[in-house]
């Protein structure tokens, strides 16, 4: 597996278990940078399972987790191990239900991805509450070059939040 460099999973039903059992060897995957295991729903234990060896993956550019029913829960879980992906530029967390918590999670780390260029969070009920706590972070995303909060609900208040930053940190 230390040659593994691109892994697609997508669309395999492979459930917490699964990711589990991946987990087990994926840590040992020291050339990945590609993983994706969208439509898999994982769930919270999948993703905490998945956190624990995203460190190991020190290549890891792209990774794509979406629809996965990850829940709040689950990004938190998911966050404790993003924040070890420095190589990071490609992150989809897509239709995971992660809320206004999930992203304030999230938010807490991004920053520290200072490649990330594409982040795509749609379809995850963040709320106005969400993308204010996004808002504050993404300032020190400076790659930043594609960003996908759709679907969101951020209303108003939240749009107003990402519009000040767009102002003054994304020029």
């Amino acid at each position: 597996c230390k040659a593994l460099a691109h892994l697609d999973l997508r669309d395999n039903a492979i459930g917490a278990d699964g990711a589990r059992r991946l987990a087990e060897v994926l840590g040992s995957c020291t050339a990945l940078a590609h993983l994706d295991m969208g439509s898999n729903f994982i769930g919270a234990a999948g993703a905490g399972r998945l956190a624990g060896v995203l460190g190991a993956c020190k290549l890891l550019a792209h990774l794509n987790l979406s629809f996965n029913r990850l829940g709040a829960e689950g990004a938190g879980r998911l966050a404790k191990g993003l924040g070890e992906c420095r190589a990071l530029a490609h992150l989809d967390l897509n239709n995971n239900g992660i809320g206004a918590d999930g992203a304030g999670s999230l938010a807490r780390v991004l920053g520290e991805c200072k490649l990330l260029a594409h982040l795509d969070l749609s379809s995850n009920l963040i709320g106005p509450d969400g993308a204010t706590r996004l808002a504050g972070v993404l300032g020190k995303c400076t790659a930043l070059a594609h960003l996908s909060l759709g679907l969101n609900f951020i209303g108003a208040e939240g749009a107003g939040r990402l519009a000040s930053l767009m102002g003054t940190h994304l020029r």
